[in-house]
């Protein structure tokens, strides 16, 4: 296990996509009778990156993004919101970059994401050779970036190259089934990348997936635990979160909000719970903080552009109620 005393540097390499969103407009719209959209910056890990900046820390994306009008669009907003885009690579040919459309709405929210071919996943071992492992903090990836090669490939190459700088590893574990091959595939990949990672975070349900059995996550959790990691995340909706270490576990509730939409909370999550980690904060105020990040971003429109700041939370965590028990 890597030190996490490292995350007080503040400087985080991000690797996964970035992507547009397209929301039908004005919200509550749905999809099929929208005659208008908005576009924002989306993709789980450029939506990562863009919590942590607003959190206060610094984030460098390393991805691949298509070199056409909606990659162009993607490096704009990165540079836009501050996210250091030194490592993203554009790439020609018929390569496309991750484009959603998207709803905000609350019950039965439709969200249809365009991955074929998808730019991001052309990230090479070339590129993860590139980069300067020893001035980062931590190395934060998401599952979607292993779904297939040369993508999965280049990270695992990513990971062996923070272990060998004693850069941390944090695992979003992110299960999109659309973008794998088969769910045993899947399996497989994110057990070998949950073995090396030091902070992992996820849901009951992908934890479960990962054990094999949807009721056997949280036991999945606990022989992460128990393998080296540093720190389990269980998220489990509306019943909070279970924390696990090695120095043992506890439960967390949810800040309750009238919420639009349900997207966005797992990366806003993540952001916050690094953040105030690297802060030097309490891991139980670190996963508060967390709570508290997604509880505001499922209330607001858009992902990146939701993503509150240091103030914002500051206020947020003093005015609201809660969490719940």
């Amino acid at each position: 296990m890597s030190d996490l005393s490292r995350l007080a540097g503040g400087r985080f390499l991000v690797i996964g996509r970035a992507g547009m969103d397209l929301y039908a407009d004005p919200p509550g719209t749905r999809v099929e009778e929208a005659t208008r959209f908005t576009t924002a910056l989306g993709g789980s890990s450029a939506n990562i990156s863009v919590a942590l900046v607003r959190q206060g820390c610094r984030a460098a994306l390393l991805t691949c993004v298509s070199d056409d009008a909606v990659g162009r669009f993607c490096l704009n907003q990165l540079d836009a919101y501050g996210v250091e885009r030194t490592h993203v690579r554009s790439v020609a040919g018929e390569a496309r970059n991750s484009l959603a459309v998207v709803e905000t709405r609350l019950e039965n929210c439709q969200s249809v994401i365009y991955r074929n071919n998808a730019a991001d996943f052309a990230m090479t071992v070339p590129d993860v050779e590139a980069v300067d492992f020893t001035g980062f903090s931590a190395l934060i990836t998401t599952g979607t970036v292993l779904a297939a090669d040369p993508s999965r490939s280049a990270a695992f190459r990513a990971f062996d190259l923070a272990r060998a700088a004693g850069v941390p590893l944090i695992f979003d574990i992110d299960y999109r089934p659309y973008s794998w091959p088969s769910p045993a595939v899947a399996e497989e990949v994110y057990s070998r990348a949950g073995a090396l990672c030091d902070v992992i975070v996820g849901n009951d349900v992908e934890f479960g997936f990962m054990a094999g059995h949807l009721d056997r996550g949280l036991d999945k959790a606990r022989d992460l635990v128990r393998g080296g990691a540093g720190l389990v995340v269980y998220k489990m909706g509306e019943k909070g979160a279970i924390t696990l270490a090695p120095e043992g576990e506890f439960q967390t509730g949810i800040y309750r909000t009238e919420a639009l939409k349900p997207t966005g909370a797992g990366d806003s999550f993540l952001g916050a719970l690094i953040a105030a980690l690297a802060r030097g904060m309490p891991v139980r105020q670190a996963v508060l903080r967390g709570s508290a990040a997604a509880a505001m971003v499922v209330a607001r429109v858009g992902c990146a552009p939701a993503m509150p700041s240091i103030a914002e939370l500051d206020t947020f965590l003093a005015d609201h109620t809660g969490p719940t028990a």
